[in-house]
């Protein structure tokens, strides 16, 4: 039974025994109940662990989509879980916390958008793939960090194009395509606070080290990188260098995949910047990502809730920019 008190905090706090092994529960619950576990790159390592796919976010909702699995455990953060779901909507998709949302995604507003976008007619809408249902559904096409410079060279040069919400992807796109796509003002919090010092100290006490930056980083941060990308590409990247030590500017989360699959090679994370009199610490995590544990994706399967329901209307219209951006890229 699902308590009123749990649908207004968003998740199930239910105790759970100290003597269960989660994990092993977990993983038995999932075969019980035909139910997959997928998990972002900057979820906790436990997670990562346990889960069924690990990877980028709509990488993970495709994945999804192709298996016959009958339920999904989005363990990222909202957008996600909606993303699975309109990919896969005859499936049940939960996500472990409801509240788990995204500053990229909550800085462009369905409504916000409808306005600027009438503000400017003659123009198409280019959305970041982090981005809710709603504003898919105003949206022309959308784009991961990995495919959005081909899907941009894909519309003619002249083409008049909105780029949102993050406003460092869509000018690192303007940058190496010559655009002058009118850019939304938006950002993820975790990944505009990378310290331009920490990365020139990182190099000076690792000057052998690779720089690796993902493109939802400021200008500058991306210029001291020599390899610019989504995550996938910086762990791709590693594993098939020959360098031995990297300094990584993305959600401190990605150095579990990257510690696993690249033994013997070093990872350094990029701290945030701090203010004056402030304690620093070494390393950039995503509160929202981290909400995510094994106690409620063990509640999220043991209840089947929180289920994500998305307007069927809304739906529709979303999952045409993500149908376009498959057909460009």
């Amino acid at each position: 039974m699902i308590k009123e008190e749990w649908i207004e905090k968003g998740y199930i706090d239910e105790p759970v025994d100290k003597d269960i092994d989660l994990k092993a529960e977990i993983r038995r619950m999932c075969k019980e109940k035909d139910a997959i576990i997928l998990a972002h790159y900057y979820t906790v390592g436990d997670i990562q662990d346990i889960a069924d796919f690990v990877g980028d976010s709509l990488a993970l909702a495709r994945k999804a989509a192709e298996t016959d699995a009958k339920v999904m455990v989005m363990c990222g953060v909202h957008f996600m879980a909606e993303t699975c779901k309109l990919l896969s909507p005859g499936k049940t998709v939960l996500c472990p916390d409801l509240t788990a949302g995204c500053s990229l995604a909550d800085s462009c507003k369905a409504d916000d958008l409808r306005k600027f976008r009438n503000e400017h007619p003659g123009y198409k809408v280019v959305s970041y793939v982090n981005t809710t249902a709603a504003v898919k559904a105003l949206t022309d096409c959308v784009v991961t960090s990995g495919n959005a410079k081909k899907v941009i060279d894909a519309f003619p040069q002249d083409e008049k194009i909105i780029f949102g919400p993050d406003y460092n992807l869509g000018n690192y796109i303007n940058s190496v395509t010559g655009r002058n796509m009118l850019l939304w003002n938006g950002g993820c919090h975790v990944h505009e606070k990378f310290s331009v010092a920490g990365i020139l100290r990182l190099r000076q006490e690792h000057p052998d080290a690779i720089v690796m930056a993902h493109l939802e980083c400021k200008a500058p941060v991306l210029a001291l990188a020599y390899v610019k990308g989504s995550t996938a590409t910086m762990l791709k990247y590693a594993q098939e260098s020959p360098a031995n030590a990297f300094i990584v500017a993305t959600e401190a989360g990605i150095l579990h995949e990257l510690e696993r699959t690249c033994p013997g090679k070093t990872f350094y994370p990029v701290p945030p910047e701090v203010s004056e009199g402030e304690a620093g610490c070494s390393c950039n995590e995503c509160e929202y990502m981290k909400k995510n544990s094994l106690e409620k994706i063990y509640n999220a399967l043991k209840y089947g809730w929180p289920a994500i329901e998305i307007d069927p209307e809304i739906a529709a219209d979303a999952v045409r920019p993500i149908e376009k951006m498959l057909s460009l890229s």
